[in-house]
């Protein structure tokens, strides 16, 4: 009887701390599935907050309170269109004489921007001059290899093709240059040495300058502005107060070839018929009379003012209107060709004036020559033609 006593109580003892085990079994799991949501909503919360600390804003301005009108428009201008801002680097290509390995020197930097979303690329001929090879880096950091699509040594400039995405070539709006004003607000964005890009201000400092061009043909109403341009700066654009593209920064005037308050930019009037053209052409396809001049320096030295034909192209304009060529006479003495000192109301003093007057007409246009023939002055007329 006592045994069976003892038995019971052991069998009740086992089934309370069964039941005790199952009870709190059953309370932690019910404990996990109500934590487990309010954990989930920290972990969510706190990436929320993560993503919007990386993710800039639309106004990188906008958390600053102490920022003027004017530095809040700089900024968002420089945001906006240095993402269009792309570094150039150029190499040659050398093959080791004994051992036939190709290497790639590099040649030298500067800058360029995207002209439109097919992936051309506008920079200064300078800096792709005499290079074989050609990569551009976008603003996001991606690298690409470019092709040579078309330059004009006589402008100095050039235009880069690379095979990018559509949503990373972000093109700059283009504006005129022929309604600027000194003392006007200008902005100079490039990429020197691949750090980064960069921007510098000024103003218009003058307009209508001339410099000199890589083919020697100078180029007229250059922009003068005091935004410093330095070295690493050539190819890039200079913008108005709009964002708007008005001139591509080209040189510097500086003993020590560091900016002086002196940069020179390519107007956009002339960028902008000059770029479709190398575009379309690899060229520029501008209107000829199918002339060759002699140099500044024969015509300097006979005290002569004007464009000396020293010989016309067979079935040129230039030959259809009766043009004259220098030629030797039977006994054989020189006889000076024609001198074009006019085109329509125009003065012409030079070879150079010749061929930038010309830049202001299409082919077929039709235009008055006015020439200087043995002491008499001539006029003729001429249809222009595309020149070779």
């Amino acid at each position: 009887m006592r045994s069976n006593t003892n038995f019971f109580r052991l069998l009740l003892w086992i089934v309370l701390l069964g039941a005790g085990f199952l009870a709190g079994v059953a309370w932690k799991s019910n404990d996990t599935r109500v934590d487990q949501p309010a954990a989930a909503s920290e972990e969510s919360n706190a990436t929320l907050v993560r993503e919007q600390q990386e993710t800039p804003s639309a106004d990188p301005a906008a958390a600053r309170t102490d920022l003027t009108a004017e530095e809040r428009a700089t900024i968002n201008l420089f945001e906006k269109a240095s993402r269009s801002v792309a570094f150039i680097t150029t190499t040659n290509v050398r093959m080791d004489f004994f051992t036939r390995n190709v290497t790639e020197i590099p040649r030298g930097t500067g800058s360029g921007f995207v002209w439109d979303q097919k992936g051309h690329i506008v920079t200064n001929y300078h800096v792709i001059q005499g290079a074989d090879k050609a990569k551009v880096t976008l603003a996001n950091g991606e690298i690409y290899q470019a092709e040579l699509v078309g330059y004009a040594p006589e402008k100095d400039l050039a235009v880069l093709r690379i095979e990018a995405p559509r949503k990373e070539l972000l093109p700059i709006p283009v504006g005129t240059s022929n309604d600027l004003l000194v003392g006007q607000s200008v902005y100079a964005i490039g990429n020197p040495f691949g750090l980064d890009q960069t921007l510098t201000t000024g103003i218009v400092s003058a307009l209508g300058r001339e410099i000199n061009s890589v083919a020697g043909i100078p180029i007229r109403d250059v922009i003068q502005t005091d935004a410093a341009i330095n070295p690493g700066n050539s190819g890039g654009p200079l913008l108005d107060s709009s964002g708007r593209l008005i001139g591509v920064n080209t040189a510097i005037y500086s003993p020590s070839g560091a900016s002086a308050g002196i940069g020179f930019s390519i107007p956009a009037d002339v960028v902008n018929w000059v770029v479709p053209e190398l575009i379309q052409y690899g060229k520029i396809k501008r209107p000829s009379l199918g002339v060759e001049l002699a140099s500044s320096s024969i015509t300097s030295r006979l005290g002569l003012k004007g464009a000396l034909i020293i010989d016309i192209v067979e079935g040129s304009p230039a030959e259809k209107a009766g043009l004259r060529p220098t030629r030797r006479d039977r006994s054989g003495a020189i006889q000076l060709g024609d001198l074009i000192v006019g085109i329509n109301n125009t003065k012409i003093a030079s070879g150079n004036d010749l061929i930038l007057e010309l830049e202001r007409y299409r082919p077929g246009d039709e235009v008055e020559v006015t020439l200087q023939r043995d002491k008499e002055e001539v006029k003729v007329r001429a249809v222009l033609e595309v020149g070779s």
